[in-house]
């Protein structure tokens, strides 16, 4: 089942690369460490943070809109440890300078084993700086908006193919 789920979206993607073919879209893979934060006392947030380590890795398309604004939806596996998902955040992507892009948008998520309600939705704030013109060095941040939903930040890069 859980391949099913992985296999659908990474079909999603493919789907939306093909029906904006007239636009210009570049495909690439990305991977990197991430750190997440658990501040979990009772069910709720208390003052104690626990961190966990982890990795992540998935692919992206980043369909241009114009010079400087695209979308740029991804499909990412993220592990810590025991703890699994998938994220799958929907950016907007400006490029506020040269080769220094701002990525604003909401995050799908989907834990394998964490929480009985699996599905959540999160807010992803990144920021990439292409090292080469195919490869970009980039940092986010994604902010939990329920009560046991982690928040994280990841550190990585990302390759156009």
């Amino acid at each position: 089942m859980r391949n099913y789920r992985i296999l659908s979206l990474l079909f999603l993607l493919v789907t939306i690369h093909f029906n904006f073919a007239q636009t210009k879209a570049d495909f690439g893979v990305k991977g990197g460490i991430n750190l997440t934060f658990f501040q979990v006392n009772e069910a709720n947030f208390g003052p104690n943070t626990e961190t966990e380590v982890g990795y992540y890795g998935g692919v992206f398309v980043d369909f241009k809109i114009d010079e400087d604004f695209s979308i740029q939806p991804e499909v990412l596996y993220i592990g810590l440890g025991d703890f699994k998902f998938i994220n799958a955040p929907i950016y907007a992507t400006y490029e506020v300078a040269q080769n220094f892009r701002l990525l604003v948008g909401p995050s799908l998520n989907y834990f394998f084993d964490f929480f009985n309600n699996k599905f959540k939705v999160r807010g992803d704030v990144s920021a990439a700086y292409n090292i080469l013109e195919n490869l970009d060095v980039h940092a986010k941040y994604t902010l939990g908006f329920e009560e046991i939903s982690p928040n994280g930040l990841f550190f990585g890069l990302g390759l156009k193919l």
